[in-house]
Parts: structure tokens; sequence; C-alpha cells
């Protein structure tokens, strides 16, 4: 599978962004989906994940209740829509491809090459 992640850029606080993650090659609908992010000068930290239907989201609890995941197996594509950044969110995200129900980036086969969002305050 190849992801291609796109959508970042930079937003005021409070605002909102919507990432989209574009998958080709091997069956899509087949695998679970994750966002993960890593900001400066950190580790690279789960945000969210759905599973391969869409019938099940589940996510970090720095970003429960202003983001939310969700896919369109139709058109290969899975998106992170972010509501009511804060600083704290800037980062570089990464989508990424699993056969598990997983929370760790080791369970993740496929990723992304990654998009950038900062938040300014």
């Amino acid at each position: 599978v190849q992801l291609q992640a796109s959508g970042g850029g930079l937003v005021q606080a409070g605002g909102s962004l919507r990432l989209s993650c574009a998958a080709s090659g091997r069956t899509f609908s087949a695998y679970d989906m994750g966002w993960f992010r890593q900001g400066p000068g950190k580790e690279r930290e789960f945000v969210g994940r759905i599973n391969w239907s869409g019938s099940s989201t589940y996510y970090a609890n720095s970003v429960a209740g202003r983001f939310t995941i969700s896919r369109d197996n139709a058109k290969n594509t899975v998106y992170l829509q972010m509501n009511s950044l804060k600083p704290e969110d800037t980062a570089v995200y990464y989508c990424a491809a699993s056969t598990k129900a997983s929370t760790k980036a080791a369970d993740y086969r496929y990723w992304g090459q990654g998009t950038q969002v900062t938040v300014s305050s």
C-alpha cells in the first residue's frame, strides 16, 4: 500500500484543518488506518485509528473530542478532521496502515510521508 498524506498547513489556535491520506496499491479496505504525529523534539505518538469498515474509531486522550477520523473506501482515502486546534498540536502528521487494531507504531506496516501542521497562538 502506498500512502500520500496531504492537507497540512498553518492555522491559528482554535481553528480547523482536515488532513487526507490517499492510498493506492493493495486493497485499502483490508487495512485499519491510523494517524500518528511527531512534534519538534518529541517522539512519534498515536493520534487515532479507524477500523477497516469505518465502524470503529479510537483516539488518544489528548485529541478525543476535537479530532475525528473517517474513511471512504470507495475513494481509498482516510481523513483526519482536526477542530479546536492548539499550539501543542503542532507536528508532522503521518497516516499508516495496519492489519491490526493497534495504537503502536510498530504494528503499522505502511506509512505516508507526513504533512506538517503548525498551530500558531
